[in-house]
């Protein structure tokens, strides 16, 4: 699929993956539409990156999704693309009953919910489009999960499930269905705690873009980047590794 002349929605595209995936395809003439929760942030990615277009979302809000669509529809007629970026990462401890689980249904509608009703919404849009693309941002820990944030690898491995359902049901049509699976990312989704010897693990945000233009531009639906790939390869051994 080529990779200039789209127009891309990209959701979370304030920080972090989102918004290194924004600027490499900006640098490649694509016109990009950014969405995210904080104003300030968003803000921010402008004031960076002048060319995007941004707007105000809470993806975890089923009325918010509807908004964005109606909204991204009628300014930018041409969209082509979507990217389910959007994720919220939170710490969950089963042995203390349901105490971290004040906010597990906001992890689960932002990285799950929202990437299928997005999908849903656009579709019948972007099944119109001489050639168009959905693009899931999952884990290695949708094939390997990490069980201090049981609740996020969980969603995760839906994505991959449901990129592959989508993938199947869109074969016969122009919609090309992505799923790239990037490792730890240098971001702000932990709170930014990282364990010193996790850095040989770590992708930066620039990096895991590199692997999502290469990965669009050379039609493989199914990439996972750096270290995920030995997540993906070999998750039954290494469930036992990570997690101790």
């Amino acid at each position: 699929m080529k990779v200039s002349g789209n127009t891309i929605l990209i959701t979370g595209g304030a920080t972090g993956i989102g918004l290194a995936v924004a600027e490499a395809f900006v640098s490649r003439g694509n016109e990009v539409i950014v969405c995210g929760r904080r104003r300030h942030k968003l803000a921010a990615a402008k004031a960076h990156l002048p060319q995007i277009h941004v707007h105000v979302c809470d993806l975890s809000k089923p009325p918010a999704r509807r908004a964005l669509v109606k909204w991204t529809l009628a300014r930018f007629p041409h969209l082509n693309v979507l990217v389910n970026n959007a994720g919220v990462q939170r710490r969950v401890d089963f042995r203390k009953g349901v105490r971290d689980l004040q906010h597990a249904d906001e992890e689960l509608a932002t990285n799950l919910a929202a990437p299928i009703h997005l999908s849903a919404l656009l579709i019948p849009h972007l099944r119109r489009r001489k050639l168009a693309a959905i693009v899931n941002i999952s884990s290695g820990l949708g094939f390997t999960p990490l069980a201090a944030v049981p609740v996020y690898s969980a969603t995760k491995a839906a994505i991959h499930s449901l990129s592959l359902s989508i993938r199947r049901q869109l074969r016969d049509t122009t919609v090309r269905v992505f799923e790239i699976a990037p490792p730890i990312v240098a971001t702000e989704l932990a709170g930014g705690r990282r364990r010193p010897d996790e850095a040989e693990y770590t992708m930066t945000p620039g990096e895991v873009a590199a692997g999502i233009i290469d990965a669009i531009e050379h039609d493989r639906y199914e990439v996972p980047l750096g270290a995920a790939a030995n997540l993906f390869n070999q998750r039954d051994a290494l469930f036992a590794v990570i997690n101790g």
